[in-house]
């Protein structure tokens, strides 16, 4: 006898979306997801002026209204939500320091909360409605990366599948789609979900493109549903959906672990360095090694990082990295920065990353190993550990068990801030005033009377600008 429709894996995680309301919602969790978007928000406007963003922006003023509802983040000119969440999207995800789920190995904040805050300008959500949505959003998209599995991620971006159908879940919870409706808004997200990793080899700019896509495409799916528009009911599991053709070892119950008791949103990581993920827990090692033993970059000789083979896999595709955001995804060269300079952090990459001679011998004396322990470990730990082999001949051993920022290890409501207005003063995509003034508003989005706009009034004070980045 076939299973009933409504305990398929799809139809069950719909129908907790759409029965999710705001009071269920964990108070602890609903305060998480603030510090999420405050996060958020500091990487969406230190994306202004980044080529990439510059160029889809280019398209959205080309192809979208001059104005409408929405605000663009780094320009904060108006246009319509689609737009707005595309070039939104992109822009959080240029300076890698937006936040990143170990478990499914998936950047939620960069898509969506550009789809959410655009939709929710336009409909005039409340603050409560907007927070809601967006631990749709992430309540779903962890667990579709989760399912989807490692073998996924060894070819695709999950950021850029996980990412589409997060997006239509968190848009289609905002917009108030039932049960049948968010199936509907899946089935068209997973069909348009891509994202492949080929763009590491040549320094292309398709990782803006993957995130600009994935809440574009969510956005359009969930808008597709509440007209009417049919979607595969078994996008994720079924014989020819996301699994069949993405992964070999999807596993179904991961789409609905825990669904109501365990917050998925919670597990989220700050990025602390300016860097591809997979680069930190080493970075971490290697820095504790060098402080506690109290060595200098010309004191070493070698040095190992023992590691996963997700990192192998996007991390091994870079030798001598060729642009600073190239520069994010070369094991050797974070770890040079933070031999040289004891910090990767924006202004580090910017001014040291490819000029800096120093970080370039460091860089030559890297190489990643796989290590059995740490890859039976990832992706749900992602452990860190690094050898060093000194001049003299001395060698030494660190071992990080959570690099600073995961949940175990999370960012101090101080140390967010911080690390948001230095965001947002990076390309002058606000001042430390207005971002002061956003992350006010923004811990207090769960207040009576609070709104969505008012995130953006303080971004909206100022003229928009009348030209191009």
């Amino acid at each position: 006898m076939g299973m009933d429709t409504a305990d398929w894996p799809t139809a069950r995680l719909c129908a907790f979306i759409a029965e999710l309301d705001f009071e269920q919602i964990p108070p602890r969790v609903v305060h998480f997801a603030k510090g999420l978007m405050i996060d958020w928000l500091g990487s969406a406007l230190a994306g202004k002026g980044a080529h990439q963003v510059e160029m889809i922006d280019g398209f959205a003023r080309a192809m979208g209204p001059a104005d409408g509802p929405s605000i663009v983040i780094p320009t904060r000119r108006r246009t319509s939500p689609y737009f707005a969440a595309m070039v939104n999207a992109a822009a959080s995800h240029v300076v890698e320091q937006d936040d990143v789920h170990n478990g499914s190995v998936f950047h939620p904040a960069a898509v969506i909360f550009p789809a959410v805050l655009a939709v929710a300008e336009a409909e005039g959500k409340t603050g409560r409605e907007v927070l809601t949505a967006c631990i749709a959003g992430y309540e779903t998209g962890i667990r579709v990366g989760e399912f989807l599995g490692r073998s996924h991620y060894e070819i695709f971006h999950t950021t850029g599948t996980a990412g589409a159908v997060a997006a239509a879940a968190a848009v289609g919870k905002l917009i108030g789609l039932d049960a049948a409706g968010l199936n509907h808004a899946l089935g068209s997200a997973g069909t348009q979900a891509a994202g492949l990793w080929e763009f590491l080899r040549d320094a292309a700019d398709s990782k803006q493109l993957h995130t600009a896509r994935a809440a574009a495409n969510g956005l359009f799916s969930a808008y597709l549903a509440r007209d009417g528009f049919k979607g595969a009911a078994q996008i994720l599991e079924g014989k020819k959906g996301m699994a069949a053709g993405m992964s070999s070892d999807a596993d179904p119950a991961r789409l609905t672990d825990g669904l109501g008791s365990r917050w998925a949103t919670e597990e989220t990581s700050f990025k602390w360095h300016a860097a591809c993920r997979h680069t930190h827990p080493a970075a971490d090692a290697l820095q504790s090694l060098m402080r506690r033993e109290g060595l200098g970059p010309d004191d070493i000789t070698d040095v190992v990082t023992h590691v996963h083979r997700g990192a192998i896999d996007v991390l091994g595709a870079v030798v001598i990295p060729q642009t600073v955001h190239q520069a994010k995804f070369s094991m050797g060269t974070v770890l040079g920065l933070i031999a040289v300079h004891d910090v990767a952090d924006l202004d580090a990459f910017e001014r040291h990353a490819l000029a800096d001679d120093r970080v370039a011998r460091f860089r030559a004396k890297v190489r990643m190993e796989l290590d059995a322990e740490v890859d039976a470990l990832y992706p749900k730990q992602w452990v860190g550990k690094a050898s060093v082999t000194t001049v003299d001949g001395r060698k030494f051993n660190a071992r990080v068990d959570e690099p600073k920022g995961d949940p175990g290890y999370t960012l101090a409501k101080q140390e967010l801030e911080a690390k948001a207005l230095r965001l947002a003063e990076f390309r002058g995509g606000a001042t430390a005033d207005e971002m002061r003034t956003c992350i006010s508003q923004i811990w207090s989005l769960d207040q009576p009377g609070s709104t969505a706009d008012i995130i953006c009034r303080a971004l909206s004070a100022n003229r928009a600008d009348d030209q191009s980045f």
